[in-house]
């Protein structure tokens, strides 16, 4: 059995050469608010939900990015709504958020 329940890993990259990063769209302050959601639902430690700082990973132009593991399951978000989200949907309840997935990031704008 794993030590967590689920890992999650914020993108927090930053590019210092002018191209696009997950650090554009806050990433720290966006992992830092999931982490303290998670703290306050009581499910952080050992047995729950572990979140996580990641260098890059090598999706920044589809960024932000968050990936769940031990799904792999790997999301992009526009706000705390949408990480209020992934963690009732997802975490808490183990259903995918689908709207939310990488690669819908267009689907995403148009339904804001």
């Amino acid at each position: 059995m794993p030590y967590y329940k689920y890992h999650v890993f914020f993108c927090t990259n930053l590019r210092e050469d002018g191209r696009g990063c997950c650090q554009d769209f806050n990433a720290t302050e966006m992992r830092n608010y999931l982490k303290g959601a998670v703290k306050d639902h009581g499910l952080a430690g050992e047995g729950g939900i572990r979140i996580n700082t990641a260098g890059c990973l090598n999706r920044c132009s589809l960024g932000p990015v968050v990936v769940i593991y031990p799904e792999e399951t790997w999301y992009t978000y526009v706000d705390k709504d949408d990480l209020d989200e992934i963690l009732e949907e997802h975490l808490k309840n183990g259903r995918i958020v689908e709207r939310l997935l990488l690669g819908d990031r267009e689907k995403m704008k148009d339904e804001r």
